[in-house]
């Protein structure tokens, strides 16, 4: 028998950049939101966004943690996230990008 590959979330890159933007933070800024800061690079989030690498379980716990949504919403493609992510405890501290007009 050979070995089928996994089924993989489909649109899980896309709901991790639009976490990550939606809280206006760099991907430096989204490792230290995550506590991964120290433990991944930078390159990490860039290849989670880009679709290029797939984030470990407790990862994808982390930033379902930090915007306070089930992780159902990040692995299941028929899921949209929320159209505002919800500020939790853990992402209080976070503001918003100011953005020049």
């Amino acid at each position: 028998m050979g070995k089928s590959a996994r089924e993989r979330p489909v649109r899980l890159a896309e709901k991790l950049l639009q976490i990550r933007q939606g809280l206006g933070l760099s991907q430096n800024e989204m490792l230290a939101a995550l506590g991964l800061k120290g433990k991944v690079l930078r390159s990490a989030i860039s290849g989670f966004e880009s679709g290029a690498r797939e984030p470990a379980l407790p990862v994808l716990l982390r930033y379902s943690q930090l915007v306070g949504v089930s992780t159902d919403y990040l692995i299941n493609d028929k899921l949209d996230l929320p159209d505002h992510l919800p500020v939790t405890e853990h992402s209080k501290w976070i503001m918003p990008r100011q953005t020049s007009s």
